[in-house]
């Protein structure tokens, strides 16, 4: 069995990325909010980084109405053996009632980074 905290590709590999790490989406209705997801997550060393992204203008459809609203982004960089205490972590700490939480594996990326990754999310 190999590490899921290693970046690199397991012996006999075919050098296809398994994706062992991770990039996790959230928004929020006030930076506020976003700063104190962030700084949380990062002290629970669910993740090893989280930017947030100045307002975004979100359309979407809640309760058989159509709205628009300000939020901000905050992405998470962790590993796939943090996420599931990370997605717990978000949906204690968020305030909607179904707050949008989505992972996207990172198939390729810089070996010091993702070992830093690794190494600040164990």
């Amino acid at each position: 069995m190999t590490d899921p905290t290693d970046p690199t590709p397991p012996p006999g590999s075919t050098g296809q990325p398994d994706a062992r790490f991770l990039t996790v989406m959230t928004t929020v209705d006030s930076e506020t909010r976003a700063a104190g997801l962030a700084r949380g997550a990062i002290e629970r060393r669910l993740a090893a980084c989280a930017q947030i992204s100045a307002p975004v203008t979100s359309v979407y459809r809640w309760d058989d109405a159509i709205e628009t609203g300000q939020e901000w982004q905050v992405l998470f960089k962790t590993t796939r053996a943090r996420y599931e205490a990370l997605e717990t972590y978000l949906l204690q700490a968020h305030d909607y009632d179904t707050p949008e939480i989505i992972a996207t594996p990172v198939t390729h990326g810089g070996a010091g980074y993702l070992s830093w990754v690794a190494k600040e999310t164990s």
